[in-house]
């Protein structure tokens, strides 16, 4: 009976990590061993206490290694690319959440590898992650198959998988070339386009292109991109993109109060999603009729543009929040318009000549950049700075007044927000218990200015009026 109960005990390897504020905590359950050719159950059990809103479980596994959803608890479940990934809009109910899914192993493998992850959540609107203690898994070979086949697993990447593009290398066939821009029908004008080689890329993507002073920018074909023109720079946005390998996009360029002016010179930057990076490229020019190509044409041109001495794409900050698979609403996403209370300048006291205001000239107040998309709500604007101390304590805002110079304004804002809804509500709470009526949600990326629009195109977070 003893030597019955011994094998089950060394079935399961539980790991049990450490609690977190709230009493977050997660236990991992697999097999210590398993036959090359079977399946295998993982369980994940998630002690959430009062954790509601989003969360994420993200688990790289080996190659030769295919993970199949059994139970997801309501998560959407997905696997590629050698990662799984659960993501919880929102948590179940329930204080323990339990998902189950199976790992298939490939016959030809043999070896020990571990299994890991990381539990990732907002808590007071602040991102939060907690690493799984590797768990270690022996693969024993299979008596089904010849020996002579049979790879470990730490090198069955390298002798089974022919190749495997590394991060670096997953531009080598996604190019953006923009068409040298060509006279439209009105004169003056100018017609831009853009082809766009995405391969396989599916999500999140945004072409950006600035053009000279003194044109403005209509959308012609955006291909059901978000198209935007503000400060000189024209923004085609997708969260989907096209399903087509490659398509083209176009815009005009009308000089405004029809001003005779140069051809413009254009230049601009592809971006797109690799798993949660962001690759950006420079879009290159080419004298060539993009909108008559075909496809070997389209080929033929690609390996032109990618065989000349352009920059390589680079990777740059997070283009993307952590949420991946929220689906948005089909209706028409409205940006707040940016209302602004002006500041009025306050009687200046009796100063020496070389004395300047508490924070003119200080950093004690300025808006420092935070990392990812995130939201703030500004409450005023002026085009001279104001004491901060003394002009805002009169409102009893609640929380610290931060301030910025933009596009020539000192712009005055509060709180710092994941969630856009969140930052809406606290904008209703300023109009409601404050004198302040014209507050307003703003967003950022990385210290960046954004649209709202784009934010939430960003992170997949629905609009709320």
């Amino acid at each position: 009976m003893v030597k019955a109960f011994l094998p089950v005990l060394n079935l399961l390897v539980i790991l049990v990590l450490q609690l977190f504020p709230g009493n977050v905590s997660v236990t991992l359950m697999a097999p210590t061993e398993v036959t090359a050719g079977n399946e295998f159950e993982v369980k994940l059990t998630l002690n959430k206490s009062d954790l509601e809103g989003f969360s994420r479980f993200q688990q790289n596994i080996p190659p030769g290694l295919e993970a199949l959803s059994a139970s997801s608890a309501n998560a959407d479940f997905t696997f590629s690319e050698n990662r799984l990934r659960l993501i919880w809009l929102r948590m179940p109910q329930e204080e323990e959440v339990t998902v189950i899914y199976r790992i298939k192993v490939d016959p030809r493998l043999k070896g020990s590898f571990d299994l890991g992850g990381k539990f990732s959540y907002i808590d007071n609107n602040e991102r939060k992650s907690v690493d799984v203690t590797p768990a270690s898994i022996t693969i024993l070979p299979s008596p089904d198959i010849d020996p002579a086949l049979i790879v470990d697993i730490r090198e069955f990447e390298q002798k089974v998988i022919q190749k495997v593009t590394p991060l670096a290398e997953e531009s080598v066939n996604v190019a953006c070339i923009r068409q040298k821009p060509v006279p439209g029908a009105t004169s003056g004008e100018y017609i831009v386009n853009i082809l766009v080689n995405k391969e396989d890329k599916k999500k999140f993507a945004k072409v950006e292109e600035t053009v000279p002073p003194g044109y403005t920018a209509v959308a012609m074909d955006n291909r059901d991109a978000i198209f935007t023109f503000k400060d000189q720079t024209v923004k085609f946005l997708w969260m989907n993109l096209p399903t087509e390998r490659y398509f083209t996009i176009s815009y005009r360029l009308i000089p405004k109060n029809q001003a005779k002016l140069e051809a413009p010179r254009v230049k601009g930057n592809f971006s797109y999603m690799v798993e949660d990076k962001t690759i950006s490229m420079p879009i290159v020019q080419r004298d060539a009729d993009l909108m008559n190509l075909a496809g070997d044409e389209v080929g033929n041109l690609v390996t032109d543009v990618k065989s000349n001495p352009v920059d390589l794409p680079v990777e740059e900050p997070a283009l993307v929040a952590v949420v991946e698979t929220a689906t948005l609403k089909e209706e028409p996403l409205k940006e707040e318009p940016e209302k602004v209370e002006t500041v009025k300048e306050e009687p200046a006291r009796a100063e020496t000549k070389t004395r300047k205001p508490k924070d003119n000239g200080s950093l004690s107040y300025s808006l420092e950049p935070e990392s990812g998309v995130y939201y703030r709500v500004q409450v005023a604007a002026g085009h001279k700075a104001v004491n901060v101390d003394r002009y805002f304590k009169k409102y009893n805002l609640g929380k610290e007044v931060r301030k910025e110079l933009h596009e020539g304004w000192h712009k005055y804002s509060i709180g710092s927000f994941m969630v856009y809804k969140e930052a809406r509500d606290y904008r209703v709470h300023l109009w409601n218990t404050t004198p302040v009526k014209d507050a307003f949600v703003s967003a950022y990326n990385s210290g960046k200015r954004i649209t709202v629009q784009e934010a939430l195109m960003i992170t997949e977070q629905q609009w709320y009026q």
